[in-house]
């Protein structure tokens, strides 16, 4: 006898009257059904852009021969073309001459339209008597509504209950990997299914704190992992690539988705996190066993460090744009950025290399409450490489900025024009300290400059950096004339 199932129309939210879906059907009878309850053990690598080897071990008894095995409750959505199947414990006596993916899941809506132009039962019930009628209907479209053939009329919206005499072969209440075998061994065998799959990600946090001097910082490193794949991993081995991992881009189409710093001697992970090389990545291994739930969002300790040295820097930045032409006055109140900046090396009381992701910088104040004072992202970073953060622009520390002087000393096309040219930058400063300020200017074409009230370095090919004290609460100017040849 088939089994019944019943769909509710309000006028079309529906309930199914079954105990059990998931043993009935009449092709699904012949298959050998994997659930969870056989996991051995899973292992989950997860990269950086939405991307995760799982490897799902279990332990079964296969029969001879031919077979077919439901692999369930594997990620809804996996990439099928990665999927590999072996046996660990005998290797080579598995084979999988085909498989399919189902990920099209049992819900009422699904049930209705796999029924469309197929025969179904409505049962109506009277409002007063209770008297139940069952009448054979056929499904002409489950679009936005349901539309019935009942005899000779077409009906809409019908209360009462649709009957279904199975459920289609391939509609599963869980994503199944289902695969044609060849088993040569009669023992029971532990199997493992590895695959890559998307839904799976995660990313780097961190937290900075810096001391009042703003000379020394505590930083501490958080993971933050998130789920989005259909299924659930508990008690998995975890373990993080960084780094940028190349993919073919056409086979990562989205398939739909169901729904205190401790204080030390020098920059480590956490105890339970372990980095190493892998290839041009690095490695992160949780040295415990972490569940990662169905649509969730966790973190996980990285790395804590304190004292590590840090240095402030407030910057203004020019352009090359006024170095060939007449400009004169260049700007007033001129924002001055800020920077914290530091390095990622042991003799720092750091040196590991740092995943990418946000940087967040807190301050207390002078009542002892830390107080955020911005954020930047920064991409991996190696062992000895610098961080640099930019936190804003300041308050107390402006310019004045202004082009002095101009003239064309030679020239008469773009390729071989001379300019000469004089500005004066006045930084004023608001605080009760003093402050060094760093004026950066981008030199375009063949350049010198001529004169200078304060000392520079040529930084770069195009760049002069002058690095100018300003005295508390009051202010410096820079004078300097400048030669540019095209």
């Amino acid at each position: 006898m088939s089994k019944i199932f019943s769909h509710t129309l309000t006028p079309i939210c529906a309930s199914i009257l079954l105990c059990s879906v998931a043993g009935s059907g009449f092709a699904q009878e012949a298959e050998q059904r994997s659930t969870l309850s056989d996991q051995k053990e899973v292992a989950v690598t997860i990269y950086n852009e939405n991307l995760a080897l799982v490897k799902d071990q279990r332990k079964l008894q296969f029969k001879r021969g031919v077979s077919t095995l439901a692999f369930r409750d594997v990620s809804a959505r996996m990439r099928p073309e990665t999927a590999l199947l072996r046996s660990v414990s005998a290797p080579g006596s598995l084979s999988v001459t085909e498989q399919n993916f189902d990920f099209d899941l049992l819900t009422p809506t699904k049930l209705l339209e796999k029924y469309v132009g197929q025969m179904v039962s409505i049962i109506r019930t009277h409002p007063t008597t209770g008297t139940e009628t069952v009448e054979s209907a056929q499904v002409l479209a489950a679009n936005e509504g349901v539309v019935l053939k009942i005899g000779n009329r077409i009906e809409t919206g019908v209360p009462g209950r649709i009957v279904y005499p199975d459920v289609p072969v391939n509609l599963r209440d869980r994503p199944t990997l289902v695969m044609s075998l060849n088993n040569t061994s009669s023992a029971p065998q532990e199997v493992e299914l590895s695959y890559l799959t998307g839904g799976l990600g995660w990313k780097a946090d961190y937290v900075v704190e810096l001391n009042p001097a703003e000379d020394k910082l505590d930083i501490s490193g958080w993971v933050t992992l998130t789920n989005t794949s259909g299924a659930s991993y508990k008690n998995a081995k975890l373990q993080l690539v960084a780094g940028d991992v190349n993919q073919v881009q056409e086979y990562m189409e989205s398939k739909p988705v169901l729904q205190r710093m401790a204080a030390a001697p020098k920059a480590k992970t956490d105890t339970n996190m372990a980095e190493e090389s892998l290839f041009e990545y690095h490695l992160y291994t949780l040295g415990r066993l972490t569940t990662i739930a169905e649509n969730q969002t966790k973190q996980v300790s990285l790395l804590n460090a304190s004292g590590v040295p840090a240095r402030k820097e407030f910057l203004l930045r020019g352009s090359d744009y006024y170095y060939q032409s007449s400009y004169g006055d260049l700007g007033k109140k001129m924002k001055i950025a800020a920077f914290i900046e530091f390095d990622n090396k042991d003799s720092a009381q750091l040196g590991m290399p740092l995943p990418k992701g946000v940087i967040r910088v807190y301050k207390k104040d002078s009542a002892g409450n830390a107080q955020f004072i911005g954020e930047d992202r920064v991409d991996h970073t190696p062992k000895n490489e610098k961080v640099r953060l930019k936190l804003g622009d300041a308050f107390d520390v402006t310019a004045d900025k202004k082009q002095t002087d101009f003239k064309k000393i030679a020239g008469n096309s773009k390729y071989n024009y001379v300019f000469e040219s004089a500005y004066e930058v006045e930084l004023k400063n608001a605080k009760k300290e003093a402050v060094t300020v760093t004026v950066q200017e981008p030199m375009p074409g063949d350049w010198q400059v001529m004169s200078s009230s304060h000392p520079y370095v040529k930084a770069a090919s195009n760049t002069a950096v002058w690095k100018i004290s300003v005295p508390a609460e009051g202010s410096t100017k820079l004078v300097y004339r400048s030669l540019v040849r095209y």
